[in-house]
């Protein structure tokens, strides 16, 4: 059995179809991603309608010029649920840079203290900022609630030192594309009990679907490049990252 640590749900369209693919390919829970306090309310309906599908609370880096304190205060309440298993996404984006670079780190600061407070992990997004994340992540030692560098995309190096942090890394259908060589080497390094998948859908579909919207039943593929190059079984990758990620979210 399989879990895909990260899929925007409320994103796709035919959840029930969607849901019937994920079981036929042994996919067991999804933890559904929000980016803003609206898609939390939806996925959280999601959540409370499916057992298999959890959700998270957060604001994504792309719209962290709508934190404000009303919306720090939603982010709080909605934490509090049952289904909530973790704050975000959330982070830091230089790549796009559709807010500032202080109003990024502002709303990812506070939503980290909302999940130290909530004893959640982190989903973290990190794009052409991992100076001022591994900053950020230092001086707020959440080693009491770590969390995931989702989708990650880097190299090994760059990896070890979020995992010398006490983060999990995950990884998604990037994994399988051609050009990726360093990030499968990092995927063949990482530590066993550190390692995720995830689709992201409806993006970053994998090979062979690529350029497709991506689904839950797609991360069959991560496992299966994540198998190949730390040169294992499909079975024991779909072990490990399962115990990961019901570990990381008590899931």
């Amino acid at each position: 059995m399989l879990i895909d640590s990260h899929a925007h749900l409320v994103s796709l369209e035919n959840i029930p179809e969607i849901l019937q693919r994920a079981q036929e390919s042994s996919i067991e829970k999804i933890v559904s991603i929000s980016s803003d306090l609206p898609s939390t309310e939806a996925t959280i309906s999601l959540a409370e309608k499916y057992p298999c599908i959890f959700a998270t609370t957060g604001v994504h880096p792309h719209s962290a010029e709508t934190m404000s304190e009303e919306v720090l205060l939603g982010i709080d309440r909605f934490a509090e649920n049952d289904k909530v298993v973790a704050i975000g996404e959330t982070g830091l984006d230089y790549f796009y840079m559709n807010s500032e670079k202080e109003v990024q780190i502002k709303s990812f600061t506070e939503q980290i203290h909302l999940g130290k407070k909530h004893r959640l992990p982190i989903i973290i997004h990190v794009r052409d900022a991992h100076e001022d994340m591994l900053e950020i992540l230092r001086t707020e030692s959440l080693a009491d609630t770590p969390g995931v560098i989702h989708c990650y995309t880097g190299d090994y190096d760059t990896a070890k030192k979020y995992l010398d942090l006490g983060f999990y890394i995950s990884f998604s259908g990037i994994v399988t594309f051609k050009r990726s060589e360093e990030l499968r080497e990092a995927a063949k390094n990482i530590p066993a009990d550190k390692i995720l998948i995830e689709t992201d859908s409806p993006y970053l579909a994998p090979v062979p679907h690529r350029g497709k919207p991506n689904e839950p039943s797609y991360v069959k593929y991560v496992a299966e490049t994540i198998a190949e190059v730390r040169g294992v079984s499909f079975d024991e990758v779909a072990e490990i990252t399962k115990a990961n990620a019901e570990r990381l979210f008590r899931i």
